[in-house]
């Protein structure tokens, strides 16, 4: 694993003061350090991300028509005395949703009576609307379906419930279909601009909007207070991984003060009796956004996972009979404890497959037993690409159990994403089939590589991030053997090593309450505002131990964690730590250099950190001059006149690694600082490229006019490649392209059409534009510390 140090940019003074007004018992340089790298380089920008008192957040009708539409059907139902289900997921995402509907809605509709919930089982019908579940709410006399966290794919079971007199109003924020589905309303932040301070809204924020315009369109109606769901939102928001900011940043804000304000509460008196007992199980206040990623959020996980129905789960969020919810708390530790062993017991068998595997060869792991469990092969999937830096694909032939489609991260590769709802329940197969998960790193677009072999597939879905897959078994090696390909292909000589990243050097002598307190203004951390990383040098390890972990019964389960004390030059008190799911015998001996998260531990009322990586001690002056030869000015006007001289100005958004690669080069060969100064691309759909290309082919045609290939490359918005691939597919729909002198001239020869050659010829172009503008997209938004990683690799 290749070790990279955040360039280190020293903020002006005045920005270290406005910064130590937050953090009054420290100095708050680091934390205006890690703000400032973060692009927090105001006070005003300072002000709406610390204090959520100062942001303005956006209302609900921001989605326009649509919310209006949801919100007059809701009324009309409640007018007319119509039956209301929500249909949720599974996942913490989804059962914070449905709770949180369950809740709001329930304001408005006589819970049980006039509204219900429905959550499918993960093991036997997988995310999203089903025929069958529609056929039972139908028999019931529903005549509304609300969904939260799911369904906006869902077009065939969408039309289906319309035939039985049912309407939908979709809640999501997964991806849209190309068209608008035939439902009353759909509300997806993803119809929204990407600057939208709503776009990053998860499910349940989603779900949480549509309340929010039920309480303003209605507000004699409600005798309960709409914040009193703002602590469920913030554990599904920090739960799914969503990108941390505008109305997202403020909503999980307000909800973590929220959730640990009821925690405080005598356990007689919580208002959330079920989300209470489930923070003591896990030894958790409440008041931190790790609180919901390592402990709350896991354990809703946990139960689908285990146990396939996870619908006690929205009463355990939501029910006020705490005899009730300590019994529902209690069994959902257990399937997580269930979880832990069984993710431990594949990781083992996983990791002694990925020895009998050449890594120098192989660019996606594929792997498969009759064995494994499918509903923890996406967390033990997520962790391999981690840890490996390649794409990784888990399969169980085990049985003919439904497709298993969950994701995990980081995202975390640690935590859990959500995929696009596009699967239902399939019947038993004769053919055996292999099921499973895959999870990406972040170079690698996994949909788009699965997606390509779905003539092996039986069946797929998913994101860049993370799939899910079904295929018959004897098309594993073919399926195996092609992905591989495929991937090396589209990297090229590409080297696919992992990387982590450090924000900040730190000593022993450092830690402690006055830099956690410091740091702490930063949360809640997660997707696009990661907690920061701790860059401990010279370091070295004592009194270390590990024991299996225990579950609230006392029973061992076979989870490892390993404690240990870490020592330096700075300070002779030593300092504790954490290693989760190591070995004490993991820890080398003699001087380490680690890389740590800073934590406050509740139930043992001490700071600690998280163990995250460790190596014998090096140097990493090199990857620091390095990371500091690069300066990153993307989306904003690039301020030539202060740029460092000399200086390489790239302001064409990249298409590969080679080519960033080669001007990297080009600057170290100069000795320049490389400056990253592209934009946000504005793409054509490749269809409309292909349009425009032929119409400027008629046209001079026509006029007999020439034109030389960079007027053709600027109107287009395209790269040589892409452009000699158009060329070629012109020439099969009749034209000639001749060049005189530097120009070209087109002329157009009907009896050159081959419809067959020119269908192969216009699809290998669209590929080739989809491909180009799919890889400007993520150089547009790749972080800087993967790009230092990536050009410093030869």
């Amino acid at each position: 694993m290749q070790w990279i140090l955040a360039t280190t940019e020293q903020p002006p003074d005045w920005f270290i003061q406005a910064v130590k007004q937050y953090t009054p018992a420290s100095s708050g340089i680091y934390a205006a350090q890690l703000l400032w790298q973060r692009g927090i380089k105001d006070t005003q920008q300072l002000a709406a991300f610390v204090n959520y008192q100062t942001y303005q957040p956006a209302s609900p009708f921001e989605f326009g028509e649509e919310m209006h539409l949801a919100v007059a059907r809701l009324q009309q139902a409640r007018n007319t005395g119509e039956k209301v289900a929500i249909w949720g997921d599974f996942d913490a995402d989804g059962i914070t949703s449905t709770a949180v509907l369950w809740d709001g809605l329930g304001q408005f509709f006589r819970q049980n009576h006039y509204l219900t919930y429905y959550i499918p089982n993960r093991l036997r019908e997988s995310h999203g609307l089903n025929n069958q579940g529609i056929d039972n709410l139908a028999k019931q006399g529903f005549n509304l379906i609300v969904t939260c966290d799911t369904g906006s794919t869902n077009i065939d079971e969408i039309i289906y419930a319309k035939t039985l007199g049912i309407d939908v109003i979709v809640t999501d924020h997964h991806t849209l279909p190309t068209e608008r589905p035939p439902v009353t309303a759909i509300i997806n932040p993803r119809y929204l601009p990407n600057e939208h301070p709503l776009f990053n809204l998860s499910g349940v924020a989603v779900a949480y909007k549509l309340v929010e315009a039920l309480y303003q369109t209605l507000p004699d109606i409600p005798k309960d207070s709409l914040e009193n769901l703002l602590d469920l939102v913030a554990v599904g928001l920090i739960a799914d991984l969503v990108q941390l900011k505008g109305d997202c940043r403020y909503l999980a804000q307000l909800g973590i003060q929220r959730l640990q304000t009821d925690f405080k509460q005598p356990a007689p008196a919580r208002r959330r009796p079920g989300v209470g007992r489930l923070l003591e199980l896990c030894q958790k206040s409440g008041d931190r956004p790790t609180d919901i990623s390592f402990g709350l959020g896991p354990r809703i996980n946990a139960v689908s996972r285990i146990q396939g129905d996870a619908s006690f789960c929205v009463e355990l969020l939501t029910s006020r009979d705490a005899k009730r919810c300590n019994e529902l708390a209690e069994t959902t530790e257990l399937a997580n404890t269930r979880r832990k062993s069984l993710q431990k017991d594949v990781q083992t068998q996983v990791a002694q497959k990925l020895n009998q595997l050449d890594l120098s060869t192989t660019s996606v792991i594929v792997l498969e037993d009759s064995q494994w469990p499918a509903g923890v092969l996406g967390l033990v999937a997520g962790q391999v690409a981690q840890e490996t830096g390649r794409p990784t694909i888990l399969l169980s032939t085990e049985g003919n159990g439904d497709l298993e489609t969950t994701s995990t991260p980081n995202s975390r590769l640690v935590s859990e994403l959500v995929l696009s709802a596009a699967e239902v329940a399939e019947p038993p197969l004769p053919t055996p089939l292999a099921r499973g998960s895959a999870r990406s790193i972040n170079s690698v677009d996994l949909y788009q590589l699965v997606k390509d072999q779905a003539h092996l597939l039986h069946r797929f879905g998913g994101h860049p991030f993370a799939a899910g897959l079904s295929l018959p078994v004897e098309n594993i090696p073919l399926f195996t053997q092609a992905i591989n390909q495929q991937l090396r292909q589209s990297l090229g000589s590409t080297n696919l090593t992992p990387t982590v990243q450090a924000d900040l050097i730190v000593t022993v002598a450092d830690l402690g309450k006055e830099l956690f307190l410091e740091l702490k203004i930063l949360e809640p951390c997660g997707m696009g505002n990661p907690a920061p990383k701790l860059l401990i040098q010279n370091c070295r390890f004592e009194n270390a131990w590990h024991r299996n972990q225990q579950d609230w019964q006392g029973k061992k389960v076979q989870y490892i964690k390993a404690e240990f004390d870490i020592r330096d030059e700075s300070t002779r008190s030593p300092f504790p730590g954490v290693w989760w799911g190591h070995y004490k015998d993991e820890l080398p001996p003699g001087k380490c250099d680690c890389i740590a998260e800073l934590d406050y531990n509740s139930f043992k009322k001490r700071y600690e950190i998280r163990l995250i990586a460790i190596r014998p001690s090096e140097d990493l002056e090199l990857h620091q001059q390095h990371s500091t030869k690069i300066l990153d000015y993307r989306h904003l006007p690039t301020p030539h006149s202060a740029l460092p001289t000399p200086s390489l100005v790239l302001e064409e958004c990249p298409t590969s690694w080679n080519n960033l690669r080669a001007w990297w080069q080009r600057s170290l060969y100069n000795n320049q600082q490389l400056v990253l100064a592209w934009s946000n691309p504005i793409h054509q759909p490749p269809q409309e490229i292909w349009v425009t290309l032929v119409g400027i082919a008629k046209y001079l045609s026509r006029t007999n006019q020439l034109v030389t290939r960079s007027q053709l490359l600027d109107k287009l918005k395209i790269s040589d490649r892409g452009l000699l691939l158009g060329i070629q597919a012109l020439k099969y729909c009749g034209f000639t392209v001749t060049r005189q002198d530097r120009c070209l001239q087109i002329t157009n020869n009907p009896q050159t059409i081959s419809k067959i050659d020119a269908d192969v010829a216009i699809a290998q172009f669209l590929a080739a534009i989809s491909e180009e503008q799919f890889q400007q997209q993520y150089f547009a938004k790749v972080p800087l510390s993967t790009v230092v990683a990536m050009v410093n690799q030869y």
